[in-house]
């Protein structure tokens, strides 16, 4: 799981594939790693004795998998967990009008090239998707949450978050968004 795909990679830039259940066996093992890759990554010593870039979510396409799965490890400050699944054919059912953003910018793991600006997002979503034993769910995210779900479910349509920045005025802030820190 530490070979990440990098972008330009095409795969990166495919709408993935619809994943069929009951879940096959490689399937399952597919989800069982991209969670335990963001798990390791966050764990200080874990990371650096595997080389690892932390993070708090990755899609199958970014481990070269054209598949709609991605799994989201939302920390808080305090280390507690605010939201942790493995999304399979997640789709955004509602957003707010309100915008949000990530102070410091977004990054991402299959992006090595600097892309300053910021990425507006919508501040609240209302998800649907299935879990890995093939029940549907809905969730409703705001905040740090509902950034790191849009950027993940962006993979699976082929999008990256540089994308969204501004061409003309990439640090350009809506006075009403919110801007997480």
């Amino acid at each position: 799981m530490k070979d990440i795909v990098r972008d330009p990679n095409p795969v990166l830039r495919a709408r993935a594939q619809q994943v069929e259940f009951p879940l096959s066996d490689e399937n399952k093992q597919l989800a069982h790693d991209l969670m335990e890759y963001l798990i390791i990554s966050q764990d200080e010593e874990e990371n650096k004795k595997y080389h690892l870039r932390p993070g708090v979510g990755l899609a199958a396409p970014q481990v070269n998998k054209s598949l709609s799965m991605a799994a989201v490890l939302v920390p808080d400050n305090d280390g507690s967990i605010m939201f942790k699944e493995v999304l399979v054919n997640p789709h955004i059912v509602s957003e707010s009008v309100q915008q949000a953003g990530l102070r410091e910018g977004e990054g991402c793991l299959s992006v090595d090239d600097e892309h300053d600006g910021l990425v507006m997002r919508h501040d609240r979503i209302t998800i649907k998707y299935q879990n890995v034993d093939g029940e549907n769910k809905k969730v409703r995210l705001k905040h740090y949450p509902a950034i790191v779900c849009q950027h993940e479910i962006d993979h699976l349509n082929g999008t990256l978050f540089y994308d969204h920045i501004s061409k003309d005025h990439p640090f350009d802030i809506d006075p009403e968004a919110v801007i997480v820190d």
